[in-house]
């Protein structure tokens, strides 16, 4: 069976992605500054990801959900298993853009947390594509 169509390449996708991006460094930061705890360490986690994702997006828009998510996922692990040397706690030190994008220790409940938000991203992704699709079938249907 041949691989379905893909839609035509719109810059609105581009355009979501960036929103979507810039919406979940305002969510990681609000997250950051109302909440602690697991929660706030958790779900900034899964941000993470999430923003992983949106740049992955903007940078690859035609890519499917599922590629985008295992791209994020694979990122973020690298990035977390990457805490399990000295390199990124050394780079943290000294900067604090490193800090906020390499951590400096290396924690397994991280690993979920990155799959919690890559699935959140994905989920996300796979429903605006189905409500685009419906609303292309319907303006194309219409007289």
């Amino acid at each position: 069976m041949p691989p379905a169509p893909r839609p035509p390449l719109s810059p609105r996708t581009r355009l979501l992605a960036l929103l979507a991006a810039l919406a979940t460094v305002a969510a990681g930061l609000t997250v950051r500054a109302v909440t602690g705890g697991w929660f706030g360490k958790y779900a900034g986690d899964a941000l993470y990801t999430v923003l992983v994702y949106a740049l992955v997006v903007l940078v690859w828009p035609r890519v499917t959900p599922v590629r985008a998510a295992l791209c994020a996922l694979a990122f973020s692990w690298a990035v977390e298993l990457a805490q399990l040397t000295p390199v990124p706690a050394a780079l943290s030190e000294a900067s604090v853009v490193a800090r906020l994008v390499l951590g400096s220790t290396f924690g397994a409940a991280d690993l979920v947390a990155y799959a919690a938000g890559a699935l959140l991203a994905a989920s996300a992704h796979t429903l605006l594509g189905r409500r685009s699709r419906h609303r292309r079938q319907g303006a194309a249907s219409a007289p």
